[in-house]
């Protein structure tokens, strides 16, 4: 499933952006950045649950705000982008 993650984490302590570079750096290891705080995900059932208890882990629940979004498909019927595209498309494959 096509997925949208977004979150806004507090940096006003140290603790705070802590946070948010852990949480980035959970959705990397899922997704693909598509604005700072953004990330679009390609998971089945199992991966998104393990994803979201990753997150609950690290985020403050009272202080962080966390959202995934289910992307309706064909995503690239319903999505529409403007500007900078992302660097690759994780639906192509990927060559190194």
């Amino acid at each position: 499933m096509e997925l949208l993650v977004a979150y806004d984490v507090s940096t006003e302590s140290a603790e705070g952006r802590k946070r948010l570079r852990k949480v980035a750096q959970v959705c990397e290891a899922h997704g693909q950045r598509v604005q700072k705080s953004v990330f679009e995900c390609t998971l089945n059932a199992a991966e998104l649950e393990m994803l979201a208890h990753k997150l609950w882990r690290v985020m403050e629940p009272t202080e962080d705000s966390l959202r995934i979004y289910r992307l309706r498909e064909p995503r690239e019927r319903y999505v529409r982008l403007l500007g900078t595209q992302p660097k690759f498309d994780m639906h192509e494959p990927l060559v190194v």
